[in-house]
C-alpha cells in the first residue's frame, strides 16, 4: 500500500510539473466532448454518474446478504474486502483533493461550460476512483470474465461520464482510476 501511495504522489508531482501542457490537453479533450453533447447522451451520462455511489454500496451489500443467506464465509469476506477498498479509496481521494486543491474545469477555464457544477475540488476524480476500486476489488474477488468485463465497462463509463459532463479533467479521471485500482490491490490482504 505504501509503495502505491509513493508512486501515486510521484505521478501527481509530475502532473504539477508539466501542468500547463496537461491543462491544455485536458481542455482540448473536454471542449471536444462538450461540442458533441446531445440531450439524450447527457441524460444517460447523468444517470451513470448519479448511480455510481449506489452501485458501489450495493455490490458489497448484496454480496454480504447473499453470504449470510448462503452461510458462505468467503462471500462475506469478499464483501468486506470490496467495501473496505472503496471506503479507503474515498478517504484517500478526499485527502488528495485537500492537498492538491485543483479547481474544476469550469472554474479553471473561462468560457468552458459543464452540465452542472459540483463544489469540491477536481483532482483526483472521486467517482472514478470509487468505481475503479469497486470494479478492481470485485474482479479480484471473482476473477471470471463475466464479472471482470461488466465491472471494467462500468468503471470506464463512470470515468467517461465525469469528463463528458465537464466536471473533471481527463487527468483527474486517469489519476482516479489509478488510485481506485491501486487501493483495491493494496487492500488485497483482506481477500479470503
Amino acid at each position: 500500500m505504501h509503495r502505491f501511495l509513493v508512486i501515486f504522489l510521484l505521478f501527481s508531482g509530475h502532473l504539477s510539473f508539466g501542468q500547463s501542457t496537461i491543462d491544455h490537453l485536458d481542455l482540448k479533450i473536454l471542449e471536444n466532448l462538450a461540442a458533441k453533447r446531445t440531450e439524450q447522451q447527457t441524460k444517460v451520462m447523468r444517470i451513470v454518474s448519479d448511480a455510481n455511489n449506489y452501485v458501489n454500496a450495493a455490490i458489497p451489500a448484496g454480496l454480504f446478504i447473499a453470504g449470510v443467506i448462503d452461510h458462505n464465509k468467503g462471500m462475506r469476506q469478499n464483501a468486506a474486502y470490496i467495501a473496505s477498498s472503496t471506503a479507503t479509496t474515498a478517504l484517500l481521494n478526499f485527502a488528495l483533493k485537500k492537498i492538491f486543491k485543483r479547481p474544476r474545469p469550469f472554474h479553471a477555464h473561462i468560457g468552458f461550460k459543464a452540465v452542472y457544477e459540483p463544489s469540491s475540488y477536481s483532482f483526483p476524480s472521486g467517482h472514478t476512483s470509487a468505481s475503479f476500486s469497486t470494479a478492481t476489488a470485485l474482479s479480484r474477488a471473482y476473477p471470471k470474465w463475466y464479472v471482470i468485463a461488466p465491472s471494467v465497462i462500468w468503471a470506464g463509463t463512470v470515468g467517461y461520464s465525469r469528463m463528458y459532463l465537464g466536471v473533471h479533467n481527463p487527468s483527474d479521471v486517469l489519476a482516479g482510476a489509478a488510485l481506485g485500482s491501486g487501493t483495491a490491490f493494496g487492500m488485497g490482504f483482506m481477500r479470503p
